[in-house]
């Protein structure tokens, strides 16, 4: 009889390779198969910020910190550099508004344990002597960090095969049906078994769970991130602004003082200085179906709201532009899950945390794989909770 694997696991960006990690850790046969290379998709395309501060307080904040907090861990696991950094980060507010809703978030957030402090116009900028004058202030995170999202792939993924899991790279999977006690997985190198299967495609979760009659509610919405030249360190450490999370989540009547350039791209500043002493600017979040093409008007609004808070960085040239499809969910949590089909399950749809949350994502996953008790209630990653008729396997 063909070889059965314990686990395979479909998708080799920074989440497969996590599943896959702390999944052979457990001392489980495991195989990683991917349509293309290890971080080859969005993980290759994100800025590797492991952030608390852009999460709402409570099971988000929570669940960032828990991950962020295994870092230093990771980094003497691993068997490729990281580039784990520690600095903390800054929220800026642009005006007297959000300055006051922040006064309220950090008093919430460090209730919970979240080493947050306000500082007000004279801290920002002692802290930052090139910000705008006119910032009324912000939020300093202290437990954020950064590091290199492409070497944390890489480093799961062969330290996984260290523990004795397989690679099965540039191997596209086709079909999957599920037999009584394993799935038969069919990929254009062949036929592969296994007991378990981890649908870990991101973006791409939908067509693998479509092959077992399972709608997953994930979708791709690109984001864009410029590259500067090198440079003069414009900041010491990772500064972004607060006023894009009142967009995005709960305050629904507060309206940015934005342009319509960079309100229809849903651009934020952030801003994330490199050891190289070059930076990156980022965010935007725009649906485009599969499109990774940078965009001229993407690329003219992350340079307008980047020199709104640093107005020193008008005459420093960008050198790239990238861009990077992000696995979105309606309710932007992601689903670290079991699905009505027994033994598949889904640990997709990070949307821009997929770097930050891999590793509290790989735990929980073989965790759930091997039937052990979870560190948190993680039933609000529940696939079910999008449950509609269609998502049963008859």
């Amino acid at each position: 009889m063909s070889r059965v694997y314990d686990t395979a696991v479909i998708g080799a960006g920074v989440i497969g390779a996590a599943v896959s990690y702390y999944t052979a850790l457990d001392g489980a046969d495991v195989i990683v198969i991917d349509k293309g290379d290890i971080a080859e998709g969005t993980s290759s395309k994100s800025d590797g910020n492991v952030l608390v501060c852009d999460k709402m307080p409570g099971f988000d904040s929570m669940l960032a910190k828990m991950s962020q907090d295994m870092y230093p861990q990771l980094e003497k696991e691993l068997d490729y550099p990281i580039e784990w950094r520690r600095k903390g980060s800054l929220y800026l507010c642009e005006t007297q508004e959000e300055l006051e809703i922040a006064r309220d978030y950090c008093s919430r957030m460090a209730a919970q344990g979240i080493p947050m402090r306000m500082m007000d116009q004279k801290d920002i900028q002692a802290d930052e002597p090139y910000l705008a004058k006119d910032l009324p202030g912000g939020i300093e995170t202290a437990c954020d960090g950064s590091l290199y999202p492409i070497g944390l792939s890489y480093g799961y993924a062969l330290t996984a095969r260290k523990h004795g899991a397989k690679l099965s790279l540039h191997n596209p999977v086709t079909a999957i049906t599920k037999k009584e006690n394993f799935f038969i997985i069919q990929t254009e190198q062949g036929e592969i078994r296994a007991k378990n299967v981890v649908n870990c495609a991101g973006v791409w979760s939908p067509v693998i769970g479509a092959m077992l009659g399972l709608s997953v509610p994930v979708s791709a919405r690109q984001g864009q991130i410029l590259v500067s030249e090198q440079t003069f360190r414009v900041a010491r450490r990772k500064v972004h602004e607060f006023g894009y999370m009142l967009a995005k989540f709960g305050t629904k009547n507060y309206k940015r003082p934005v342009s319509e350039r960079v309100e229809s791209n849903g651009v934020a500043f952030v801003f994330e200085p490199t050891a190289a002493d070059n930076f990156l600017i980022g965010s935007s979040r725009r649906f485009a179906g599969e499109d990774i093409r940078t965009d001229i008007d993407v690329m003219q609004a992350l340079a307008e709201r980047a020199i709104r808070f640093f107005p020193i960085i008008r005459e420093i040239k960008v050198i790239r532009a990238y861009s990077g499809l992000r696995p979105f969910t309606p309710d932007h949590l992601p689903i670290v899950s079991d699905t009505p089909v027994p033994g598949f399950f889904i640990a997709a749809g990070h949307e821009g945390d997929g770097i930050g949350l891999s590793a509290i994502t790989g735990k929980l996953m073989s965790n759930l794989i091997a039937g052990r008790e979870q560190p948190v209630d993680i039933s609000p990653l529940a696939f079910r909770r999008f449950y509609q008729k269609e998502n049963r396997n008859e």
